[in-house]
């Protein structure tokens, strides 16, 4: 739970509140003007208009050179952003050919793999020459290859469980997966803060939904308790089936699941569990296993796990991993198996050569070196932003730091001044979070040296200052900075 201090709750609320005002006078004045000139819709309703894309035209356009940065590199802890300009008041960006090389605070490469790496690049190279870039196929029709299933093996093995499949696509997988394992007369119990992905399966399997606190055990267990006592709504029967929705890590908060008690609170009550690892497969536990091996929970009580590649292998897509009898029922009926083109090849072998680097199969120790380091760099990166008295959010070893903002004002002013001193930090707001819940939020990487993180620190703090987003009092830490920059060299 987050609490906000009063003025900055005061100020955030009438910053927005000037910006709304301002937007809707100039939207009556567009009206006015507007009337002089003929309608081209010919009959149609407009597409666009009003509240529909206020925010869009009103508030967002106005920052919007703070998303969506191309880049022209891969996303490794150094990357090269092209510069953007706009002569129409950030309307509309135009692409420029100079190019700024700034330190990576924004993908999720948590263990460096997104970048060459000396056993998974060749292999994708070869798999490349042999199987081409697209099956051009769905995986029923033409688009099984060896490396497809060699994949789904490597996965269920990688997590723990009997078998799995996998997709093209991470987001589909939670957006299509929960209308296939349950239906109308079901119940699905959701996080608070579960992913849109998660939200929009939910929404789109006819079940009936219910939220519970975020990362509130005590409050499942009352959720649970009060509609398996009152049954369906109207017929009050029992309910067919109930799915507890839980993320391992959550995305926009860095915190980790508490999971051993909302498994035992789910035995207790006979309800699944439907675990989503997109964040933590691969990035934390002892060997990248997530978070039932860092929580010393045993796979078997996790009825349904579900992971993406995108994150911690470098790759594209996600998984499903369970027993054989889901599994198989999931290759007959899920659409995003039936119907979507299968995940690239060149992706696939790059999935099953990074856990065999994690794994340590390629005859080498690099594995748990990158799990260290993501471990390490992690807690040490979390601590010094505490010290210097931002307000963080998240847990130790979760590689994923929310620095809050607040007020909109701040959005773009800390994106901006870290663009300027050559770091890339992604800043979320509005309606990717609350509205009054802005922030930036830091990957951090295996692949970013102590150095690195040292500099990200220093630039982080003087904008920090400049900006006015240190709510905490600051311990003195520039001693410690030093400390640390004389020990590693």
């Amino acid at each position: 739970m987050i609490t906000i201090p009063y003025l900055t709750a005061l100020s955030t609320y009438f910053s927005y509140g000037l910006l709304f005002a301002f937007g809707q006078f100039r939207d009556f004045f567009r009206k006015i003007f507007d009337w002089w000139y003929a309608s081209n819709l010919q009959g149609y309703a407009p597409i666009c208009l009003g509240l529909e894309d206020f925010y869009i035209r009103r508030l967002y356009l106005r920052i919007q050179d703070c998303f969506g940065r191309p880049i022209c590199s891969p996303p490794d802890a150094w990357f090269d952003v092209v510069e953007r300009v706009s002569n129409d008041n950030n309307k509309t960006l135009k692409r420029t050919t100079k190019v700024s090389r700034c330190l990576n605070l924004g993908s999720y490469n948590y263990l460096g793999f997104a970048a060459s790496d000396e056993y998974c690049t060749p292999r994708v190279i070869e798999s490349l020459k042999r199987f081409s870039a697209s099956t051009c196929s769905t995986r029923v029709d033409g688009g099984t290859t060896t490396l497809h299933s060699e994949l789904e093996v490597c996965v269920a093995n990688f997590v723990g469980k009997p078998a799995a499949i996998v997709f093209g696509m991470g987001y589909a997988t939670n957006s299509a997966i929960l209308p296939v394992l349950i239906g109308k007369g079901g119940l699905i119990i959701s996080d608070s803060l579960n992913h849109n992905s998660i939200v929009n399966g939910a929404r789109g399997s006819g079940a009936t939904i219910r939220v519970f606190q975020h990362n509130t055990p005590s409050h499942l267990e009352k959720v649970l308790r009060e509609h398996i006592a009152e049954g369906q709504s109207r017929t009050h029967r029992p309910w067919k089936k109930i799915i507890v929705v839980v993320e391992g890590i959550y995305s926009m908060e860095g915190e980790l699941c508490l999971l051993p008690e909302i498994v035992a609170i789910c035995k207790k009550y006979k309800a699944y569990v439907y675990l989503d690892e997109a964040h933590s497969i691969g990035a934390v536990g002892r060997t990248g296993r997530g978070v039932c091996e860092l929580l010393g929970v045993d796979t078997a009580d996790v009825d349904i796990m579900m992971g993406t590649f995108t994150k911690s292998f470098g790759s594209c897509g996600g998984y499903i991993a369970g027993s054989k009898e889901l599994i198989e029922c999931l290759k007959y009926t899920c659409p995003a198996h039936l119907y979507a083109t299968s995940i690239s090849p060149p992706a696939a072998q790059q999935i099953i050569s990074s856990i065999k680097v994690i794994l340590g199969e390629d005859g080498s120790s690099r594995g748990a070196e990158k799990l260290a380091h993501i471990r390490e760099n992690s807690n040490f990166f979390r601590s010094e932003l505490q010290k210097m008295g931002f307000e963080v959010l998240g847990d130790n070893d979760s590689p994923v730091m929310p620095i809050m903002l607040y007020n909109p004002a701040k959005i773009p002013a800390f994106s901006r001044e870290c663009l300027k001193r050559n770091v890339a930090v992604v800043t979320v707001a509005f309606p990717a979070t609350p509205l009054l819940l802005a922030r930036a939020r830091i990957c951090i990487s295996a692949a970013h040296s102590r150095d690195d993180l040292i500099k990200a620190l220093e630039v982080i703090s003087e904008v920090g200052d400049l900006v006015g987003i240190k709510y905490f009092p600051a311990e003195s830490n520039k001693e410690q900075l030093e400390e640390n920059r004389v020990k590693l060299e």
